[in-house]
């Protein structure tokens, strides 16, 4: 932290700044009382810059959100109310004490949104850039653990909103981040109206707060869920591994943003890919009862039904209108 400002505040001083006016107390212990038998899960992220983000078209307001979405959503998957939030924020010497409020306002918004009840804080030095590092708790009670059904063939699988719109929002910021590199001495800023909706899918997601709730008052628990991040196809490989069964998608029943195929078409990348391999979509994907199919089509009008479990030798596969399967094939590291 060598910028004047934390220099002259310290380290001490930057948190309890940091705090003012949030509902959260510096240097608290981020324990929790549990209502009772319950399990715990833990959740974390590490998100680096230049791997995770660029701090050339990421909003810091948004970095700091969507940093905590990233835990909250597999909180969520397994059906964990959250708890406690635990941050660590590696500050690079170009940062200063402004840039970094900014970040814990996301942060702050949406711990409050998702009822965190406490959020701790460290600031600590970086040579490589901006990173932050977040942990959360959360609390499943073991009556809600012992609700969930074994998972069937026939299933339903269903997600919450449309795939693929973050994939492509990436792309149009790192063309148009290339764009203005050619042009420096064009200092306009790039218009992008036309492509709000994927630019806000991958700069701001956003998850039901009010989702728990919603499953419980309606007697709905699924067998399985998952965080999509790293595109539906990785997601389903897991939910087969997970299960033993085999998983059919379905390609015409698959949601996406009304302008993904003509902006996909620009951009030469097939939405569907996006959808399948793109990752950061931050949806959560559930495994239904087949049984509970019209309450939950009723109930959850946020959700798509995309498919079903399936018996285990049909693996996974994403079926075309034209009815042909397709397995879903592991896909190579990503940077």
């Amino acid at each position: 932290m060598a910028d004047e400002n934390f220099s002259s505040l310290g380290r001490i001083e930057a948190i309890n700044k940091l705090y003012e006016g949030t509902p959260y107390t510096p240097f608290d212990s981020c324990w929790f009382e549990t209502s009772g038998r319950a399990y715990c899960t833990i959740k974390s992220k590490t998100l680096l810059e230049g791997i995770d983000f660029d701090l050339t078209y990421f909003p810091l307001k948004h970095l700091g959100y969507k940093s905590v979405i990233y835990v909250t959503g597999e909180l969520y998957a397994e059906m964990s109310a959250p708890r406690a939030l635990e941050v660590v924020i590696g500050i690079s010497a170009k940062l200063d004490f402004e840039q970094i409020r900014q970040i814990w306002e996301g942060i702050v918004t949406a711990a409050k949104e998702h009822g965190y009840k406490k959020v701790g804080l460290d600031l600590v030095p970086s040579r490589n850039g901006l990173s932050i590092n977040i942990c959360a708790s959360g609390e499943t009670s073991v009556l809600e653990a012992k609700r969930r059904p074994a998972a069937k063939s026939m299933d339903l699988i269903c997600v919450s909103g449309n795939l693929g719109a973050a994939f492509l929002g990436l792309n149009v910021l790192e063309r148009e981040k290339m764009k203005f590199a050619k042009t420096k001495d064009n200092l306009e800023q790039p218009d992008l109206e036309k492509y709000k909706h994927l630019v806000g899918a991958y700069l701001k997601p956003s998850l039901p707060a009010n989702l728990l709730k919603e499953l419980e008052d309606s007697e709905i628990t699924p067998s399985f869920g998952y965080f999509v991040t790293r595109g539906l196809g990785d997601t389903l490989r897991h939910l087969t591994k997970d299960s033993g069964l085999g998983a059919k998608v379905y390609m015409d029943r698959m949601p996406f943003a009304g302008d993904s195929f003509t902006i996909g078409k620009e951009l030469e990348i097939d939405p569907v890919t996006a959808a399948m391999n793109g990752g950061d979509d931050c949806r959560l994907l559930f495994t239904i009862p087949i049984g509970k199919h019209d309450k939950f089509r009723h109930d959850f009008q946020n959700f798509d039904i995309i498919g079903h479990l399936a018996k285990p030798e049909v693996g996974a596969v994403l079926v075309t209108p034209d009815g042909v399967e397709l397995p879903v094939k592991a896909q190579g590291w990503k940077e």
